[in-house]
C-alpha cells in the first residue's frame, strides 16, 4: 500500500554499464597473458625469490673467486670480482655481445662525416644507445632460447622421476602409511619407496621402507637418485638380510661417489607383518622418531657411515617391534633445517609438537598438517634443499 497523497513513479530501466574501449580491452589481455593472471604482491614475491637466488649463485663465485684477504682492496676490487662471476656464466661470443652493448649504451650518441656530392661536408648522427639495446636484446634471446631448451629438458626429468618414485604406498598390514615430497629445485636428490620384498623365512613378503637423501642437489643428485633407486630395486629381489642388502648398495655407491664426495644419507627398514618387526639400518641419515602407544619417544640411529664414502664399512641393524597406536616419522634434513627469514631453522622440536599433538589423526591427515606448518613457520623464504617425510602409524 502507498501513503497517502502519494504518487507512484514508474521505475526507470536500469542502465547498462558503459563499455570499455577495445584499446584497454585489449591492453588488459596482453597484461593478463604477461602476467598469468598473477597480482602485483604475487610477482614481487616471485621476483625477490628470483633475485635471492640469483644473488646466492653469483656470490657463492664471488666468495671462490676472491679470499677474504683479497677482499680487502676495496669497492672497485669487489665490483670486478662480481662482474667476471656474472660473464663467466656466458660464452666468450655472449660476453663480447655484453661488453658491446654495454659500450654503445654509455655512448649515446657518434657520428662520422664525409664529402658530399656538392663539395660540403656532411655529418651523419647514429643513435648508439638504439644499436646498444638491439645486442642487448639478442643477447636476451639467445639466453631465453638456451632456458627454454633447458626447462624443457629438466621437466622431462622430472616426469621421469616422479615415474621412479611412488604415487601412493602400498597396503600393508598392521601398517597406515604417508608420505610426501617438495624439491627445492625442477629434480630432486631425495628418495623415498615402500615396496615387497620376498621373505627369506616366511611366505608373506616383508616390506621394504627407504627413505635416502643424496648430498647436493638438482641434477648431479637426481642422477645419483636414480641409480641409488635401481641398486635397491636389483638388489632386493633377493632374499638376502638387510645388512648385507646394505653393504651391497654401498659398494655400488662407491663406485658412483667420486672418492665420497657424492655419498648418500638412508634410513631402510624392513617390516615383517607377521611378527609385527621392524629391522632398520641408519646410513648416517637423521635418525627417524619412533613414538610409542605410551608417549615415550626413542631415536633409531643404529647403522653406520653414509653410503658411498668407505667400501668395507660393515652396518649393525636394530630392531624394533610396533604395537598399534606406535608412530615413525621418518624425514630428510631438509624438513628440520628449513629456515625462515630470520634464518631460524624449523627444528625436530616443532616436528615433535605436531606429531604429540595429532597421534589420533590419521598419517594422512597429520601429513598434511605437518606441510602446513613448515610452509607457515618458511612464509616467503626460497626453498634451499629437498624435503621429504614418511609418517608411519602401526594399527
Amino acid at each position: 500500500m502507498l501513503p497517502p497523497n502519494s504518487q507512484a513513479t514508474p521505475s526507470s530501466p536500469p542502465t547498462a554499464p558503459a563499455r570499455r574501449p577495445e584499446f584497454f580491452v585489449q591492453l588488459d589481455r596482453f597484461w593478463q597473458r604477461v602476467t598469468e593472471g598473477l597480482e602485483i604482491s604475487e610477482l614481487w614475491k616471485q621476483f625477490s625469490a628470483d633475485a635471492r637466488a640469483s644473488y646466492r649463485l653469483y656470490h657463492r663465485d664471488f666468495q671462490a673467486r676472491a679470499p677474504q684477504e683479497v677482499r680487502k682492496h676495496g669497492f672497485w676490487h669487489t665490483a670486478q670480482e662480481y662482474a667476471w662471476a656474472i660473464l663467466e656464466k656466458l660464452t666468450p661470443a655472449r660476453r663480447v655481445l655484453l661488453l658491446i652493448g654495454i659500450v654503445l649504451l654509455i655512448f649515446p650518441s657518434g657520428g662520422f662525416s664525409y664529402h658530399g656530392k656538392s663539395g660540403q661536408i656532411e655529418i651523419v648522427e647514429l643513435d648508439l644507445r638504439f644499436w646498444g639495446g638491439a645486442v642487448l636484446f639478442v643477447l636476451l634471446m639467445l639466453e631465453v632460447a638456451d632456458r627454454v631448451v633447458m626447462k624443457r629438458d629438466l621437466e622431462i626429468a622430472r616426469d621421469i622421476q616422479r615415474w621412479l618414485l611412488p604415487a601412493k604406498p602400498p597396503q600393508v598390514r598392521g601398517l597406515d602409511i604417508a608420505f610426501a615430497a617438495r624439491p627445492a629445485n625442477t629434480v630432486a636428490g631425495d628418495f623415498y619407496d615402500v615396496f615387497a620384498r620376498p621373505a627369506a623365512e616366511s611366505t608373506e613378503p616383508h616390506f621394504l621402507l627407504a627413505v635416502a637423501d643424496v648430498a647436493g642437489k638438482s641434477i648431479p643428485a637426481a642422477l645419483l637418485m636414480a641409480t641409488f633407486q635401481a641398486s635397491l630395486k636389483t638388489l632386493s629381489e633377493t632374499s638376502c638380510s638387510l645388512p648385507d642388502l646394505v653393504t651391497g648398495m654401498n659398494h655400488y655407491a662407491c663406485t658412483n661417489s667420486q672418492s665420497g664426495l657424492r655419498f648418500t644419507t638412508a634410513f631402510l627398514a624392513e617390516y615383517d607383518p607377521g611378527r609385527r618387526a621392524l629391522t632398520y639400518i641408519n646410513a648416517g641419515h637423521n635418525a627417524p622418531i619412533l613414538r610409542r602407544v605410551s608417549g615415550a619417544i626413542e631415536r633409531l640411529s643404529n647403522g653406520g657411515l653414509p653410503l658411498g664414502m668407505w667400501a668395507d664399512k660393515s652396518y649393525e641393524a636394530g630392531n624394533v617391534i610396533l604395537q598399534p597406536g606406535d608412530w615413525l616419522v621418518i624425514f630428510t634434513d631438509g624438513v628440520v633445517e628449513a629456515e625462515n627469514g630470520r634464518q631460524e631453522e624449523y627444528g625436530e622440536g616443532r616436528l615433535l609438537n605436531i606429531l604429540q599433538g595429532g597421534v589420533a589423526a590419521s598419517p594422512d591427515e597429520l601429513l598434511r598438517h605437518v606441510m602446513s606448518d613448515l610452509d607457515t613457520f618458511v612464509g616467503p623464504t626460497p626453498q634451499h634443499d629437498d624435503v621429504t617425510c614418511m609418517l608411519v602409524k602401526a594399527t
